[in-house]
C-alpha cells in the first residue's frame, strides 16, 4: 500500500486533537485546542468554515449522513450539534460530568452517541426537544476513549482494558478483556472484526462474534499518547500513528509491516507524534494530524496523475 503525502495544511488551531472526513470524503473536520472546529476542502487546502462555541478544547467531531450537520465534543463536558451552512450551534447537550472524548452519529444521524472521562456513554435524541440523554451506558470502569457505530451496534473502547459491543436490536452487551488500556477501536469494513489500539504498543484484531484474537500488529510506539489506528478501505491493511513521525502500515493477514509513511518535518522538530488518523470513506486515502498540521496521503499513481 504505497501512499505519498500530497498536502500539508497548517490549520492554525493550536494542536489538532482529531481529523475526520465527512460522509463522502470531499471535506474534512479538524478539532483544535483553540476551542474551534474547522471545515476544510483538503484537496484544495481550503478553509470553508470555522465553528466557535465550545468553552475548551474540541476533542472529536462527526459529520451527518447528509453533510448538513456536525456534532462535536469537548473538554468543556458538552456535546454541540451544528448547522454546517450557517456555522451556528443548534443544540447544546450537557450531562457528562467530565471531558467528552469521542462522539459519533448513528446511521441516519437521528442520534448522537458520546463517550467521556466520566466512564459513561450517553445517547442523545437529536429530533426531540429534550436536551438530556435518553440512555446512559454505565458498564465501563474507566474513561471511554473511542466509539464506533454500525447500523445496529455501538462499539466502545475504554481505559479499563475492555471493548464493549452494545447490540441495539436485542439489548445485548458483549464484552472482551484485552489486558491493556485501549485508545482506539474500529470495525473492519466487512463488519466481522474489531481493531483495537492498546497502550502496550500493540494493535489487536478480534473476531467480533467469538472474541478470538486473530492477530497482533507491532512496531510503532505510543508511550502515553492516545494514538488512533484505522483499517484500510478494502480490509487489506491496518494503520497506526506513532511518536516517531510515521504511520505504520501492516498487512492484515500476515501482520508484517509493509510500509512506514514518514511525515515531512514540521516546526523544526526532530520528530512529531502522529496521533489522529482517518480513512477516506470510498478510496484508499487517509488524513493524519500532528501538532498544528494535517497531512493528506494518496496513492502514488493518483498524485502523479494529478500533477501531470
Amino acid at each position: 500500500m504505497n501512499l505519498s503525502c500530497t498536502k500539508t495544511i497548517d490549520c492554525k488551531q493550536g494542536a489538532i486533537r482529531a481529523v475526520r472526513y465527512n460522509v463522502d470524503g470531499n471535506y474534512c473536520l479538524t478539532c483544535g485546542s483553540d476551542k474551534k472546529l474547522k471545515l476544510w476542502n483538503p484537496q484544495k487546502s481550503l478553509l470553508l468554515k470555522t465553528y466557535g462555541g465550545h468553552g475548551d478544547e474540541v476533542l472529536d467531531a462527526s459529520g451527518s449522513c447528509d453533510s448538513s450537520h456536525i456534532v462535536s465534543c469537548s473538554t468543556d463536558k458538552s456535546v454541540i450539534l451544528w448547522d454546517v451552512t450557517t456555522g451556528q450551534p443548534i443544540r447544546r447537550f450537557r450531562g457528562h460530568a467530565s471531558a467528552v472524548k469521542c462522539v459519533k452519529f448513528n446511521e441516519d444521524s437521528s442520534i448522537a452517541v458520546s463517550g467521556s472521562k466520566d466512564n459513561t456513554v450517553m445517547c442523545w435524541d437529536l429530533k426531540s426537544r429534550n436536551n438530556g440523554p435518553f440512555q446512559v451506558l454505565k458498564e465501563a470502569k474507566d474513561c471511554i476513549t473511542s466509539i464506533q457505530i454500525s447500523d445496529h451496534e455501538i462499539l466502545t473502547g475504554s481505559v479499563d482494558c475492555k471493548i464493549r459491543i452494545y447490540d441495539i436490536r436485542v439489548g445485548k452487551i458483549i464484552c472482551d478483556f484485552l489486558g491493556e488500556p485501549i485508545t482506539s477501536v474500529n470495525f473492519t469494513k466487512d463488519g466481522q472484526c474489531i481493531l483495537a489500539s492498546c497502550v502496550d504498543d500493540t494493535l489487536r484484531l478480534m473476531d467480533k462474534d467469538t472474541g478470538e484474537m486473530l492477530g497482533e500488529f507491532k512496531g510503532h510506539t505510543m508511550k502515553d499518547f492516545a494514538i488512533e489506528s484505522i483499517v484500510s478501505q478494502n480490509d487489506t491493511h491496518v494503520m497506526s500513528g506513532s511518536i516517531d513521525s510515521a504511520i505504520y502500515v501492516w498487512d492484515l493477514v500476515s501482520g508484517v509491516v509493509t510500509n512506514k509513511l514518514i511525515h515531512p518535518k514540521i516546526e523544526n522538530r526532530s520528530y512529531n507524534v502522529i496521533y489522529s488518523l482517518h480513512g477516506h470513506p470510498k478510496r484508499n486515502e487517509i488524513l493524519s494530524a500532528s501538532g498544528n498540521f494535517i497531512f493528506m496521503w494518496e496513492p502514488e499513481h493518483r498524485s502523479e496523475e494529478q500533477s501531470s
